[in-house]
C-alpha cells in the first residue's frame, strides 16, 4: 500500500521524510506542545530522527500512519496528524495530532483531522476511530466533539507523563455516525 497524501484548502498532508526532522524537533521540543502529549519534550535532534524513522517503519507494517502538516501559503512544516494503533483487521485506529503554537487557534488542526477522519472511513474502510486526551486539554476535547466524536468515559491512570500516571478521556467516532448511515 502506498502512502496517501491528502490536501485541504490550506494544507497538504504529506509523508514525513528526513527533510522535516529539524522542524519536527523544533515543534516537539516546546513544552507547550508536549504539555498534554503523554511524552516529554524532545531535548536532542536524534530523538526526532528516531521518531521520524518509527513513523516510516510503523506505516510499513500497518501499525500507524502519520502525515506532516504543510501550510500551503509558505510551504512550512507546522505539525503532524495521524492514525495510531491502526489495526486494518479490526478496522480501527486512534487519531493523534500536534501543531506548532504559532499556528494555534486558526482551525488548522480541525482541518487536518477532518481530512484524516474522512480518509480513514472512506479510503481505509475503518469502522472506529478513537482519540485519547488529558481531561485538562479542553482545546483537544472541544475539537473532537465539534468533529462528531463522542466521549466514552475515563481511562483511569492511562497516560504516564512527567513520572506519574494520569487519567485520560476516551472519545470515539464510528463509520455510520460519520457517514450518516443507518446502523
Amino acid at each position: 500500500m502506498d502512502f496517501q497524501e491528502l490536501g485541504t484548502d490550506r494544507l497538504m498532508l504529506v509523508q514525513i521524510t528526513d527533510e522535516y526532522i529539524d522542524r519536527y524537533y523544533a515543534i516537539m521540543s516546546k513544552d507547550e506542545v508536549t504539555k498534554y502529549y503523554g511524552m516529554p519534550s524532545l531535548t536532542e535532534r536524534e530523538q526526532a530522527e528516531n521518531i521520524v524513522r518509527s513513523f516510516r517503519d510503523n506505516f510499513a507494517v500497518k501499525k500507524s500512519m502519520r502525515w506532516g502538516i504543510i501550510w500551503k501559503e509558505t510551504d512550512a512544516f507546522i505539525g503532524t496528524v495521524g492514525l495510531n494503533n491502526w489495526s486494518p483487521y479490526s478496522r480501527k485506529a486512534e487519531v493523534g495530532y500536534e501543531l506548532d503554537p504559532a499556528f494555534w487557534r486558526k482551525g488548522i488542526t480541525s482541518e487536518a483531522v477532518s481530512a484524516v477522519v474522512d480518509y480513514a472511513f472512506r479510503g481505509l474502510g475503518l469502522y472506529r476511530l478513537g482519540a485519547v486526551t488529558f481531561p485538562q486539554n479542553e482545546a483537544s476535547s472541544g475539537l473532537l466533539r465539534r468533529l462528531g466524536f463522542q466521549e466514552e468515559g475515563v481511562l483511569r491512570g492511562y497516560l504516564f507523563h512527567h513520572d506519574q500516571n494520569h487519567d485520560a478521556l476516551m472519545f470515539s467516532l464510528l463509520r455510520h455516525e460519520y457517514l450518516k448511515e443507518e446502523y
